[in-house]
């Protein structure tokens, strides 16, 4: 069946739950009846109050989804698991999208995830509009609109997430009669749909309902993993999600540079003032996602050389690029950024590797004991941001709750600061990047020393980042402000957000050659439309050019 016809069997779980203490019930069950499933205040409620842990869930649990093909397509991290093997080589290979297609499941995971919780809280949305009709509530007013701000916003995270991905796929809605199956639509139109929608839970959320009930905001701690958002704090937060869709849904450095970036500013801008993190834990219910095994003394899944290279001031960096591809082999990165250990020499590296005890611990990298497994331009350098997660040194599964942050405020800053520099206001960018790169890098400032777009960074030979150069890519340049706030970016955001590197990487131009740039909607589903089945990438549609490092 299509996911959303599934998702009708969904809800008809919850009411045949119900309906077995009424056993002189004798209403016909046989065909699904999705308004009478959600006529009940406290199920309404109890869907789109866990919505959100859904989307999260749906996203960022890494095992067996997406997540992992976009570490890997990114050079977020690699290892040497079958993942690396398909999605980690050089050349690209194509997601093959077929019932032989080795991670053909996954590739359906978190589409029919998302897909389903669309429906199924718009579901939910509809029903409060039915019990408005009759003169009901779920329990006041403020609760109703309470509910409905933050339904929109759990149906536009799922809508903008499955536009970040994939090519396309089915826009839902309150109205959207039960029993129909919505067409695929392009991945610009879903983001379209899912920016309305949180526009919508905006709207809702500063209503005279929402704000005037003792019983509307704050938010219940559990709907936002242990955060009882004010309505401000709440708007805030969709206001992020927001700034982070319109950037991250470009395929292309044109498509980037097109996005509406005024609308960028002005949302990260009055995005949220703090990180927001969930408990994230076994006992919880909220995935800490791939994270999770991110413990350098016991999972060998090293991030490669190509991008965090460009710390390096040595020169090894170079010769690491000169060096054809297969022959390649891990070298000691020695910078003045305090992102990653100090020294010059790996032995020294690993006396100042230490492990994380919170997600923004200084340094942000571990120098392995171990050599790396998988391809050969793997690395000695692993992420140690989520070690504190593990109950011991040799688990790749966590029991204990922890921080896990879903949006940061540096990422809002530097989505500021990528706006600021697409129109040229390079004094307003550089004092945003700053903000990490003096204060957590402990960098040369760019204010006042970096006053165009072509002027490279302070530091002379010893300038981060160092970025591959023309004609043949095989030296480094210092980077100009665009290339500091790349830097700033893949670092600050280091396993933090869906694909982060990859969604960035993919609008700047900076993907390996024959990378593909979104996902196709899973064979599962074409067939079930009983529509043909394609592939992308790999040098076919939707592959990536050969971009700006020349990889």
């Amino acid at each position: 069946m299509t996911t959303f016809r599934a998702s009708v069997h969904i809800a008809l779980t919850a009411l045949l739950a119900t309906a077995c203490n009424e056993p002189l019930n004798v209403t016909n069950l046989d065909s699904p009846d999705i308004a009478r499933v959600f006529s009940d205040p406290i199920l309404i409620e109890q869907v789109i109050g866990s919505g959100f842990q859904v989307c999260h869930n749906s996203t960022i649990s890494g095992f067996g989804g997406i997540q992992v093909q976009l570490l890997r397509l990114a050079f977020e991290n690699s290892g040497g698991g079958g993942q690396n093997i398909i999605q980690g080589a050089i050349p690209r290979a194509p997601i093959l999208n077929s019932p032989t297609g080795q991670f053909s499941a996954g590739n359906l995971l978190d589409f029919s995830g998302l897909s389903r919780l669309s429906r199924v809280v718009s579901f939910a949305l509809a029903g409060i509009d039915r019990l408005r009709e009759r003169g009901r509530t779920l329990g006041s007013p403020a609760q109703s609109a309470r509910a409905r701000a933050f339904g929109f916003f759990v149906v536009g995270c799922a809508l903008g997430n499955l536009a970040l991905v994939y090519d396309s796929a089915a826009i839902v809605s309150p109205d959207l009669p039960a029993d129909s199956v919505p067409p695929l639509r392009s991945a610009q139109d879903v983001m379209m749909a899912a920016l309305s929608m949180m526009d919508s839970a905006v709207v809702v959320a500063g209503s005279p309902d929402a704000t005037n009930g003792s019983d509307g905001f704050p938010l219940p701690a559990s709907w936002l993993g242990d955060n009882a958002m004010s309505r401000d704090e709440f708007v805030a937060f969709v206001r992020s999600w927001k700034a982070r869709f319109r950037a991250g849904v470009s395929r292309t450095p044109a498509e980037r540079a097109a996005a509406n970036w005024s609308e960028i500013i002005a949302d990260a801008g009055a995005g949220n003032a703090r990180d927001v993190v969930v408990k994230a834990g076994g006992s919880t219910g909220w995935s800490g996602g791939y994270g999770q095994c991110l413990d350098p003394r016991s999972f060998a899944d090293e991030t490669p050389s190509f991008y965090i290279g460009m710390a390096d001031v040595s020169r090894a960096y170079d010769a690491w690029l000169a060096t054809p591809l297969q022959e390649r082999s891990p070298f000691v990165i020695v910078t003045p950024d305090r992102r990653f250990p100090q020294g010059a020499t790996r032995t020294q590296q690993q006396a100042n590797s230490v492990l994380a005890t919170n997600y923004l611990s200084l340094p942000l990298l571990f120098n392995r004991a171990d050599n790396p497994s998988g391809n050969p331009w793997n690395s000695w350098y692993t992420a140690t941001r989520y070690a504190y997660l593990g109950p011991s040194p040799f688990s790749c599964r966590f029991a204990i709750a922890g921080d896990f942050p879903i949006m940061m405020r540096a990422e809002m800053d530097l989505l500021m600061a990528e706006g600021h520099i697409r129109f040229n206001r390079v004094a307003e960018a550089a004092a945003k990047i700053d903000i990490t790169r003096v204060a957590r890098g402990q960098l040369p400032g760019l204010t006042g020393r970096v006053t165009n777009l072509d002027a490279p960074v302070p530091g002379a030979e010893t300038c981060v980042p160092r970025v591959p150069a023309l004609p043949n890519f095989t030296t480094t340049r210092c980077g100009n402000v665009l290339e500091a706030l790349k830097w700033e970016k893949r670092l600050e955001t280091l396993f933090v957000g869906y694909g982060a590197w990859f969604m960035d990487s993919r609008g700047w131009g900076d993907l390996v050659e024959g990378s593909p740039l979104e996902f196709p909607v899973p064979w599962q589903e074409m067939q079930a439309r009983h529509r043909p089945y394609y592939n992308l990438g790999g040098g076919g549609p939707s592959s990536a050019a050969r971009g700006t490092y020349g990889f």
